[in-house]
């Protein structure tokens, strides 16, 4: 029937743009078909086929796990509770916010490093990590302790998108950038490291003048990866770091306080965060571009640890539970009994149960702004 060779012409631009109408029908289907089960609620016919992190340890899946640097943590206790106890290079006792919510969009179970030797393309099809433990916007917060910056996780990110594109074509590496989730979570690290401990930036930056140094890192990293493709991005506002354990112990005084301080900064640079995705939203006019404000779910979890069954809030799990983190939480050092009762895992990053309760109290909130 069609033997005439005319027949099979696609000149017109209604019938070009049924036939890429048809193909990303056929790719839809692809993902829906390959894809777990959601337990959150997407839109009809919204499919997620990746989830994609950058920034610091809060979503580092084991990246400084191939670098000279302080900063790891793959060995024990970390892991205890992860795959029957592996350490994997992840900062807590299981998985991290960027495992839980690619487990509840129904995308896989853990999401990997990016610099995993054993990935295999379908691997990298679901998405990876770049996150370095220690990074931030500031440029000197990653050289302080030799991990990746986001200029290099961005460089691994442009590694990564010719991979896609030599496995799976252009088509399908611009259905993933058009769909996934881009994650970003930074910014702790240069207040409570760079700023307050290290110190050398204060010499030069007041608190004011810092937050806009940061703001500015942040805008400039969001701006690179829409102009690489990326499209729902989601990023994470600054958390309340005086109230972590070790910036108790440092900073808070002989009671342990929150040390408010820090809080203060941290609220500054989040109100500028908030402003300055904003105007982005309107300029990257493509994007779907969500500030995710986990300051106030996170603190409420603090100062509240029973309403949520947690017993302690201010100490980690590991050692004393006041300063060790990383190197300094090792397999020499016993760790707490029951760490479901643990907001916290170390000194600076929360249990998995935490991350958790954190993860489920912002996930349902903001999930619709990305469609």
């Amino acid at each position: 029937m069609l033997s005439g060779h005319h027949h099979l012409r696609c000149d017109s631009m209604w019938c070009v743009r049924r036939t890429m109408f048809v193909s990303a029908i056929a790719a839809t289907l692809v993902w829906v078909a390959a894809s777990g089960e959601a337990k959150v609620k997407l839109p009809e016919e919204v499919v997620v086929p990746a989830l994609i992190g950058f920034g610091d340890s809060i979503i580092d899946q084991g990246m400084n796990n191939y670098i000279p640097t302080v900063v790891k943590c793959n060995f024990q206790p970390y892991g205890e509770d992860f795959m029957g106890g592996k350490p994997t290079g992840r900062f807590t006792n299981g998985k991290t916010p960027t495992d839980i919510i690619a487990e509840l969009l129904g995308i896989k179970d853990y999401v990997p490093a990016y610099l995993d030797a054993s990935l295999t393309p379908e691997d990298l099809k679901t998405g990876v990590s770049f996150a370095s433990g220690a990074s931030g916007y500031d440029p000197q917060t990653p050289q302080i302790v030799s991990v990746f910056p986001l200029s290099q996780q961005i460089e691994y990110f442009k590694e990564y998108l010719g991979k896609l594109k030599a496995a799976f074509g252009e088509e399908q590496t611009k259905f993933i950038l058009d769909n996934s989730l881009f994650l970003v979570v930074a910014g702790s690290d240069d207040l409570a490291n760079t700023y307050f401990t290290v110190g050398i930036r204060r010499l030069h930056y007041d608190v004011d003048a810092y937050t806009d140094l940061i703001i500015q890192g942040a805008s400039n990293f969001i701006q690179e990866l829409y102009a690489l493709g990326a499209r729902r991005i989601g990023v994470f506002s600054v958390p309340p770091i005086g109230c972590l354990p070790s910036q108790r112990t440092l900073g808070g005084g002989k009671s342990r306080g929150c040390a408010e301080n820090y809080n203060d900064a941290a609220k500054l640079a989040n109100s500028k965060f908030s402003a300055t995705l904003q105007s982005l939203s309107t300029t990257l006019s493509k994007s779907k571009l969500v500030f995710i404000d986990i300051y106030e779910p996170l603190l409420h979890i603090m100062l509240n640890p029973q309403q949520y069954g947690f017993e302690v809030a201010d100490k980690g799990c590991c050692g004393t539970g006041n300063v060790e983190v990383a190197v300094l939480c090792n397999k020499l050092l016993p760790t707490c009994e029951d760490r479901e009762k643990y907001l916290f895992w170390d000194s600076y990053h929360p249990t998995e149960k935490g991350y958790r309760t954190l993860v489920n109290k912002v996930i349902y909130k903001y999930i619709d702004e990305f469609f």
